[in-house]
């Protein structure tokens, strides 16, 4: 006999549940965040073990290569963006120097056409140079204090993405059991259709991601932009947080350019340069290479983002996008549910649904490098 609860219980139920989800989440934070990486990894590489193990390699070898072959990867990058770093904070006394002529040229054009008088300079270079201190190290203790926790990650990471791999034909088993055998197949045409799904998903956002960073960096290094690839790599990672990622990465260079010419259009160009990537990406490269897979509208981005940010912080952001576009696959998947897929759905998605034939077509291209063999149109 079915139990018919009251709308309002069941309200309160689901309410109850969701705090207890969260602080199921943020209790078992120190394991559950290496888990929920290691399964991202696990499905970018899996088409890889897959066609490694066509050629008859092992499958614990072939998971081996796939693992060295990302950390190098990885690594490489990393160690590219913190000697950036280390190298832009050890011109923070230039730096100074040039806020200070800046302060003097600012302050005597004011003294000429308002009659402002003049203030310390000392006073306000010391407070500029503080600030700008303050910030470095508050963000080299906070890149610190993620790094050890990330050196702890970078040891059970590999160990997950090996499992998840290793023992991807026991999992599927597990899936089983929670069906009737009549529904197995249905059950395998879902999972293959939310994997494949996320894996065209996540592969076209680094893509995007990629040619978001040449693009920026070509900019910067024409303007002659100290760090411009740095500059350029970190403000296409921001990309992923829509409207606010191209902000925060157009400040930091735009900042230093004004500090190291002196020249408020020098900063006005860097702005531009973002600001025209961002309308490249906005309109022409997310669109046709993403195309309609599983695109997110801004709002629903910038919530998850926010929420990933609360419950698990930096990595929690990091995170929380390709989550939400494998919810979203889940809730086209199960009828009940589609309602809130359309919630997370782009606008754009849901009154073009023919607008991603560039992104099939790179779609293609990503299938066939990893499974030699063209997918149908869509």
């Amino acid at each position: 006999m079915e139990l018919k609860l009251p709308k309002y219980l069941q309200f309160i139920l689901i309410l109850l549940g969701i705090a207890l989800l969260v602080g199921i989440l943020q209790t078992f934070k120190s394991v559950l965040v290496p888990l929920a990486f290691a399964l991202l990894f696990a499905l970018l590489l899996l088409p890889l073990v897959n066609d490694l193990e066509r050629f008859r390699i092992p499958r614990p070898i072939a998971i081996l290569i796939c693992i060295i072959l990302i950390v190098t990867v990885l690594g490489g990058i990393v160690w590219f963006l913190t000697m950036q770093l280390i190298s832009l904070t050890s011109e923070l006394d230039t730096i100074g120097e040039n806020i200070g002529d800046l302060i003097d040229r600012v302050q005597l054009f004011l003294y000429e056409k308002v009659g402002l008088e003049p203030s310390n300079r000392t006073d306000l270079v010391r407070n500029a140079i503080g600030g700008l201190q303050d910030i470095t190290t508050t963000f080299l203790g906070s890149t610190i204090s993620m790094t050890t926790g990330a050196l702890s990650m970078l040891v059970l990471m590999p160990i997950f993405v090996f499992c998840f791999l290793y023992y991807r034909d026991h999992l599927e088993q597990f899936l089983f059991k929670f069906v009737a055998k009549d529904r197995r197949s249905s059950l395998i045409q879902t999972v293959m259709n939310i994997q494949q799904v996320v894996q065209s998903y996540i592969s076209a956002l680094m893509i995007v991601i990629f040619i978001v960073a040449l693009l920026n960096s070509a900019g910067l290094l024409l303007l002659g932009v100290k760090y411009a690839i740095f500059f350029g790599i970190f403000a296409s990672i921001l990309t992923i947080i829509p409207y606010i990622g191209i902000l925060i990465g157009a400040t930091l260079p735009a900042l230093l350019t004004l500090a190291t010419t002196g020249h408020l259009f020098d900063a006005v160009l860097v702005v531009a340069v973002f600001m025209f990537v961002q309308f490249l990406e906005g309109n022409f490269i997310t669109p046709y290479v993403v195309g309609s897979r599983v695109s997110i509208n801004p709002f629903a981005a910038i919530v998850g983002l926010l929420i990933g940010g609360e419950i698990w912080g930096a990595p929690g952001m990091i995170l929380s996008i390709p989550f939400i576009a494998m919810l979203k696959v889940v809730f086209d998947v199960y009828p009940p549910l589609t309602p809130f897929g359309f919630l997370l759905a782009d606008i754009d998605e849901v009154n073009h649904k023919k607008r991603g034939r560039v992104g099939n077509w790179f779609s293609e291209i990503w299938n066939g490098i990893w499974h030699g063999k063209k997918k149908e149109d869509r």
